[in-house]
């Protein structure tokens, strides 16, 4: 009995410890706006594209900020909380989608920003300058979100191609 109050107890302790070292990466105002378009998939979608974009422009302000004095633990949560809302977006894509709801221009958009996602990751992995213990610092993470963003983007396109060839195919019904 005592050991497994201690297992609870160290088992309680490594999942508050785990969720106090990062954070959810979205505030109260994102939360918010979700919240009030949770039935909207062209609306939700559209904001967590707005909110990984956010994320990456914080991504490069932080990395030309001369103040910042570890740039590679920084770039490494930046690039964490980007992936984490990249994922939702993901997940939210699915959860439409599965509901057979019409996805055509909502996917247009996380389409394009797919493609400037793609092209930010890659600039980041191209930097100049970068030292080999700050890239150690978020290298995994960047091949992982570049990763994510490549798989998602042909995702994105062929649920895309897929929406419209049933869209034709309803309208031929009718």
């Amino acid at each position: 009995m005592k050991r497994t109050l201690v297992a609870i107890a160290v088992l309680l302790f490594v999942i508050t410890a785990t969720a106090q070292k990062h954070p959810d990466p979205l505030n109260q105002l994102e939360i918010d706006k979700l919240r009030d378009t949770a039935q909207d998939p062209l609306e939700r979608l559209k904001l967590y594209v707005e909110f990984a974009r956010a994320r990456l422009q914080a991504l490069d302000q932080a990395r030309s900020n001369p103040k910042v004095t570890d740039r590679g633990v920084d770039t490494h949560d930046r690039l964490q909380d980007f992936l984490d809302i990249f994922d939702e977006l993901n997940d939210n894509v699915d959860t439409f989608a599965d509901r057979k709801e019409d996805l055509r221009k909502a996917l247009k958009i996380v389409i394009e920003g797919d493609s400037e996602f793609q092209s930010k990751l890659r600039a980041l992995k191209d930097a100049a300058g970068v030292s080999p213990a700050e890239l150690k610092s978020y290298g995994f993470l960047l091949t992982n979100a570049i990763e994510t963003v490549d798989s998602s983007i042909e995702d994105h396109r062929q649920l895309l191609d897929a929406q419209i060839e049933a869209a034709k195919q309803k309208k031929k019904k009718n």
